[in-house]
């Protein structure tokens, strides 16, 4: 659509498959004025602590902070909800003149009384940044009052982008591991009681229940999850990390940063995964089984386990198929390894990837996006409202993968829509999750109601014809 333009200074960052011969540009603050899609520092790292449930979560700024990310996870808790409470010391114009410290220690030392959590993450916001806070010292005074760990999350928005607010994350978390570790030395056995067959799954937020599908997988290969960084999170279990044998990474854009630490501090190695679609579980499990090498029992339970599972869902998924096959996608989603999968599970479905985008991937991951992509494929780094709009109309797509700022696009231009993001309900993670994909996306593509939509219901009938064989004359 030629009446859409693209800002001159992101030129670089759209990339058409067959059509340029740069590199993509990545990893770079937003543009000013671009209505970016991503999040800001304050949020990436809110998104990842959220999850831990019997944590105090407070946010040190002005009230409209803690309103913007209220539950925005959404991430299910088997027992504790205290995640679930929005707290902000609510700094008014009065804090920002003389200081916000001491309300800060009075809303820790009140919550804290109230609520008793077993530790408490402190949000710095934009605000706090600007007029200078200790908030360090603050958290280490209420910590010895208290007796619990207050961790500050140095989050500060304008410091830089999404992915930064990511490593603040990390940062807090491995502060909490490392106040509880036994020893002080590096690398395994020292001072570290490792729980064999062990590992810890980072990166994975229980958004829809997908934490405990995971668990129940590794509990019939005989392997103990020490702890799930963040989904339905204890404190007590992240304290306990360090005493895993591996660091499996689900989300590499958001804690590969405490993988990285954890290998370093505690000697723990960390291999890369995806739960998403059938290929990607399954080699996840198959690469856990293969760490575990010098127990090849483990090997054998989850070779059963794959079977018996892809000879479960294999049915219902060919019969989906046959609707969706030839139906073109567009993919906007956080973390580019999360688009690797869904390129395959639209490809197991039969249909074909138009258009894919992050808004934190790097180098490699587009360089290897670029290899799995068709000939035409639109490549997107930290993409705007208009830009995805122009080309999910250009490429006439059928269905818009991506999250909850992600749907107006989609339903405004008459397609269908699947949310891959913090709001859904349903989990996506799996073999049972494929399934619960293939249904979505179904659901969606087919809808009668896009007939109606003005414009496509000639379009789509033109479509439905070319697809009918016809007899010759």
């Amino acid at each position: 659509m030629e009446t859409i333009s693209v800002l001159e200074e992101r030129k670089n960052q759209i990339y058409r498959k067959g059509r340029d011969a740069f590199d993509i540009s990545c990893e770079k603050k937003s543009l000013a004025g671009s209505v970016s899609q991503r999040a800001c520092v304050f949020c990436g790292s809110r998104v990842v602590l959220y999850p831990i449930a019997d944590a105090l979560h407070l946010i040190h700024g002005p009230i409209g902070c803690a309103s913007y990310t209220w539950d925005i996870r959404g991430a299910l808790s088997s027992g504790p909800e205290l995640h679930r409470m929005s707290f902000s010391t609510d700094l008014s114009e009065t804090d920002i003149v003389f200081g916000g410290e001491r309300k800060l220690e009075q809303a820790l030392l009140e919550l804290i009384a109230e609520y008793e959590p077993k530790a408490a993450f402190i949000y710095c916001t934009c605000i706090v940044g600007i007029i200078g806070d200790d908030v360090d010292a603050v958290c280490k005074k209420v910590a010895a009052k208290t007796g619990i760990p207050v961790l500050p999350v140095h989050s500060e928005g304008f410091k830089g982008t999404k992915k930064d607010g990511y490593k603040a994350a990390c940062d807090a978390l491995f502060k909490l591991i490392d106040l509880n570790r036994k020893g002080k030395g590096k690398g395994i056995g020292i001072g570290i009681d490792k729980i064999p067959l062990s590992i810890n799954i980072l990166g994975e937020f229980n958004i829809g229940g997908e934490t405990w599908i995971i668990k129940e997988y590794y509990r019939r290969m005989g392997i103990e999850v020490v702890s799930v960084m963040t989904g339905d999170g204890r404190v007590a279990e992240v304290q306990s990390a360090h005493r895993a044998c591996l660091n499996v990474v689900q989300c590499s854009g958001s804690l590969t940063h405490l993988a990285k630490d954890m290998e370093e501090a505690y000697g723990i190695p960390y291999i890369r995964v995806s739960y998403f679609g059938i290929e990607d579980t399954s080699d996840a499990l198959y690469d856990v089984a293969s760490f575990f090498h010098d127990t090849p029992e483990i090997m054998e339970r989850t070779r059963r386990l794959v079977q018996e599972e892809v000879k479960n869902i294999l049915p219902e998924l060919s019969t989906l198929k046959k609707d969706l096959a030839g139906k073109r996608a567009a993919i906007y989603v956080g973390g580019a390894f999360k688009a690797f999968s869904l390129i395959k599970a639209l490809k197991h479905l039969g249909m074909e990837v138009i258009l894919v985008g992050s808004q934190t991937g790097n180098k490699d991951d587009y360089a290897l996006l670029k290899e799995m992509c068709e000939p035409g494929t639109v490549i997107l780094d930290d993409a705007n409202p208009l830009e995805l709009a122009k080309y999910v109309m250009e490429k006439d797509a059928h269905l818009f993968i991506g999250g909850v700022k992600e749907r107006p696009i989609a339903y405004k231009l008459g397609i269908g829509f699947c949310d891959h993001n913090h709001e859904r309900k349903i989990p996506l993670v799996g073999f049972e999750g494929m399934v619960n994909f293939a249904r979505e996306v179904h659901a969606t593509v087919t809808s009668p109601v896009w007939d109606l939509v003005p414009g496509k219901a000639f379009n789509r009938a033109i479509e439905k014809e070319r697809m009918i064989p016809h007899d010759a004359e």
